[in-house]
Protein backbone atom coordinates (compact mmCIF):
# COMPACT_ATOMS: atom_id res chain seq x y z
CA UNK A 1 0.00 0.00 0.00
CA UNK A 2 1.36 3.45 -0.98
CA UNK A 3 1.65 6.37 2.18
CA UNK A 4 -1.76 8.08 2.02
CA UNK A 5 -0.62 11.55 1.58
CA UNK A 6 0.72 13.31 -1.40
CA UNK A 7 3.10 13.13 -3.48
CA UNK A 8 3.41 9.39 -4.83
CA UNK A 9 6.03 7.98 -7.26
CA UNK A 10 6.08 4.89 -9.54
CA UNK A 11 8.15 3.90 -12.06
CA UNK A 12 9.31 7.85 -12.45
CA UNK A 13 5.46 8.92 -12.41
CA UNK A 14 4.17 11.24 -9.99
CA UNK A 15 1.02 11.87 -8.85
CA UNK A 16 0.03 14.76 -6.76
CA UNK A 17 -2.49 17.23 -5.63
CA UNK A 18 -3.89 19.79 -8.37
CA UNK A 19 -2.82 23.33 -8.57
CA UNK A 20 -4.20 26.64 -9.83
CA UNK A 21 -0.74 27.62 -11.86
CA UNK A 22 -1.67 23.89 -13.32
CA UNK A 23 -4.28 24.83 -15.55
CA UNK A 24 -2.67 26.07 -18.41
CA UNK A 25 -0.45 23.29 -18.52
CA UNK A 26 -3.66 20.81 -18.45
CA UNK A 27 -5.05 22.15 -20.86
CA UNK A 28 -2.43 22.04 -23.19
CA UNK A 29 -1.36 18.42 -21.79
CA UNK A 30 -5.08 17.06 -22.16
CA UNK A 31 -7.06 19.01 -24.12
CA UNK A 32 -5.23 20.88 -27.01
CA UNK A 33 -6.14 19.04 -28.43
CA UNK A 34 -8.25 15.67 -26.85
CA UNK A 35 -6.83 12.35 -27.46
CA UNK A 36 -10.02 10.83 -29.54
CA UNK A 37 -9.51 7.59 -28.11
CA UNK A 38 -10.16 9.11 -24.60
CA UNK A 39 -13.18 11.06 -25.40
CA UNK A 40 -14.39 7.84 -26.77
CA UNK A 41 -13.57 5.92 -23.85
CA UNK A 42 -14.95 8.82 -21.41
CA UNK A 43 -17.98 9.99 -23.47
CA UNK A 44 -16.45 13.22 -23.48
CA UNK A 45 -16.97 15.79 -26.18
CA UNK A 46 -14.30 16.27 -28.81
CA UNK A 47 -13.03 19.16 -28.20
CA UNK A 48 -13.35 22.27 -25.35
CA UNK A 49 -12.32 25.14 -25.47
CA UNK A 50 -9.31 26.80 -23.26
CA UNK A 51 -11.34 29.03 -21.31
CA UNK A 52 -14.02 26.05 -20.59
CA UNK A 53 -11.18 23.76 -19.49
CA UNK A 54 -9.10 26.43 -17.46
CA UNK A 55 -12.45 28.08 -15.78
CA UNK A 56 -13.33 24.22 -14.94
CA UNK A 57 -9.90 23.40 -13.70
CA UNK A 58 -9.66 26.48 -11.36
CA UNK A 59 -13.38 26.00 -9.71
CA UNK A 60 -12.29 22.39 -9.45
CA UNK A 61 -9.41 23.15 -7.42
CA UNK A 62 -10.96 25.35 -5.10
CA UNK A 63 -14.02 22.98 -4.52
CA UNK A 64 -13.86 21.71 -1.22
CA UNK A 65 -16.37 18.28 -2.28
CA UNK A 66 -13.57 17.11 -4.43
CA UNK A 67 -9.95 16.52 -5.06
CA UNK A 68 -8.02 16.53 -7.95
CA UNK A 69 -5.08 14.82 -8.11
CA UNK A 70 -2.23 15.15 -11.45
CA UNK A 71 -0.42 12.44 -13.49
CA UNK A 72 3.09 13.77 -14.02
CA UNK A 73 5.24 11.54 -16.33
CA UNK A 74 9.32 10.89 -15.51
CA UNK A 75 9.88 14.18 -17.66
CA UNK A 76 7.87 16.68 -15.23
CA UNK A 77 4.83 16.91 -18.01
CA UNK A 78 0.88 16.08 -17.48
CA UNK A 79 0.00 12.97 -18.22
CA UNK A 80 -3.11 12.35 -16.89
CA UNK A 81 -6.08 12.99 -13.72
CA UNK A 82 -7.16 11.00 -11.26
CA UNK A 83 -10.21 13.08 -9.45
CA UNK A 84 -12.64 11.93 -6.19
CA UNK A 85 -15.38 14.11 -6.68
CA UNK A 86 -19.15 14.62 -5.70
CA UNK A 87 -17.90 14.09 -2.12
CA UNK A 88 -21.06 13.72 0.42
CA UNK A 89 -18.90 14.45 3.96
CA UNK A 90 -22.51 13.06 5.58
CA UNK A 91 -22.65 9.62 3.87
CA UNK A 92 -18.98 9.62 3.71
CA UNK A 93 -19.07 8.27 0.00
CA UNK A 94 -17.98 9.73 -3.45
CA UNK A 95 -17.39 9.65 -7.13
CA UNK A 96 -14.19 8.85 -8.57
CA UNK A 97 -13.24 8.53 -12.30
CA UNK A 98 -9.36 8.63 -13.92
CA UNK A 99 -7.75 9.34 -17.30
CA UNK A 100 -4.33 9.24 -18.63
CA UNK A 101 -4.45 11.79 -21.63
CA UNK A 102 -1.75 10.42 -23.92
CA UNK A 103 -1.68 6.58 -25.81
CA UNK A 104 1.94 6.36 -24.85
CA UNK A 105 1.28 6.30 -20.93
CA UNK A 106 -1.53 3.70 -21.60
CA UNK A 107 -0.67 0.00 -21.23
CA UNK A 108 2.40 0.20 -18.75
CA UNK A 109 0.43 -0.62 -15.53
CA UNK A 110 0.71 3.33 -14.55
CA UNK A 111 -3.28 3.28 -14.36
CA UNK A 112 -3.91 0.66 -12.11
CA UNK A 113 -0.67 2.06 -9.73
CA UNK A 114 -3.00 5.47 -9.82
CA UNK A 115 -6.23 3.86 -9.37
CA UNK A 116 -4.90 1.92 -6.23
CA UNK A 117 -3.40 4.89 -4.77
CA UNK A 118 -6.11 7.52 -4.93
CA UNK A 119 -8.06 4.73 -3.92
CA UNK A 120 -6.10 4.71 -0.71
CA UNK A 121 -6.55 8.19 -0.04
CA UNK A 122 -10.05 8.59 -0.66
CA UNK A 123 -10.39 5.70 2.18
CA UNK A 124 -7.11 6.05 4.34
CA UNK A 125 -7.17 10.05 4.72
CA UNK A 126 -10.78 11.34 3.34
CA UNK A 127 -12.15 8.65 5.56
CA UNK A 128 -14.80 7.46 3.07
CA UNK A 129 -17.20 4.73 3.21
CA UNK A 130 -17.74 4.42 -0.28
CA UNK A 131 -16.43 4.89 -3.66
CA UNK A 132 -17.99 4.68 -6.87
CA UNK A 133 -17.40 5.27 -10.52
CA UNK A 134 -18.81 4.34 -13.91
CA UNK A 135 -16.91 2.83 -16.52
CA UNK A 136 -18.06 1.96 -20.34
CA UNK A 137 -18.16 -1.97 -21.39
CA UNK A 138 -16.16 -0.50 -24.39
CA UNK A 139 -12.96 0.10 -22.01
CA UNK A 140 -11.98 -3.17 -20.87
CA UNK A 141 -8.54 -1.92 -19.81
CA UNK A 142 -9.94 0.72 -17.34
CA UNK A 143 -12.55 -2.05 -16.11
CA UNK A 144 -9.32 -4.01 -15.39
CA UNK A 145 -7.37 -1.60 -13.68
CA UNK A 146 -10.92 -0.64 -11.46
CA UNK A 147 -11.37 -4.70 -10.53
CA UNK A 148 -7.88 -4.94 -9.72
CA UNK A 149 -7.93 -2.45 -6.99
CA UNK A 150 -11.32 -4.10 -5.56
CA UNK A 151 -13.71 -2.45 -7.60
CA UNK A 152 -16.93 -4.50 -8.06
CA UNK A 153 -19.81 -4.63 -10.44
CA UNK A 154 -23.07 -3.37 -9.04
CA UNK A 155 -24.82 -2.64 -11.82
CA UNK A 156 -25.20 -2.41 -15.95
CA UNK A 157 -27.28 0.57 -17.57
CA UNK A 158 -27.39 -1.44 -20.85
CA UNK A 159 -27.16 0.25 -24.02
CA UNK A 160 -26.70 3.31 -21.94
CA UNK A 161 -24.46 5.51 -24.00
CA UNK A 162 -23.18 5.89 -28.20
CA UNK A 163 -20.31 4.28 -29.42
CA UNK A 164 -19.67 4.95 -33.31
CA UNK A 165 -22.57 3.77 -34.88
CA UNK A 166 -23.83 1.55 -32.17
CA UNK A 167 -24.02 1.12 -28.18
CA UNK A 168 -22.16 0.46 -25.13
CA UNK A 169 -23.31 -0.62 -21.73
CA UNK A 170 -22.35 1.75 -18.60
CA UNK A 171 -20.82 -0.27 -15.91
CA UNK A 172 -21.71 0.59 -12.37
CA UNK A 173 -18.68 -0.30 -9.75
CA UNK A 174 -18.09 0.30 -6.58
CA UNK A 175 -15.54 -0.33 -3.49
CA UNK A 176 -16.74 -0.31 0.17
CA UNK A 177 -14.48 0.68 3.47
CA UNK A 178 -14.14 -2.67 4.58
CA UNK A 179 -13.73 -4.34 1.42
CA UNK A 180 -10.39 -2.20 0.80
CA UNK A 181 -9.42 -2.91 4.77
CA UNK A 182 -9.57 -6.50 3.66
CA UNK A 183 -8.21 -5.66 0.11
CA UNK A 184 -5.31 -3.67 1.23
CA UNK A 185 -4.23 -6.01 4.45
CA UNK A 186 -3.72 -9.45 1.75
CA UNK A 187 -1.74 -6.43 -0.34
CA UNK A 188 0.87 -5.58 3.06
CA UNK A 189 0.40 -9.38 3.54
CA UNK A 190 2.43 -9.92 0.03
CA UNK A 191 4.90 -7.35 0.42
Amino acid sequence: MSTLLPPWSFRGYILRPARKEDAEDYYRAGFAPLDPELARLTGSRASFSRDEVVGFFLACVDDPDRRDFLLLDPAGRIAGEAVINEIDWEARCANFRTGIFRPEHRGQGIGTWMVRTARDYAFGELRLHRLELDVFSFNPRAQRAYEKAGFRREGVRRDAVRDGDGYGDDILMAILEEEWRALTAAERALE
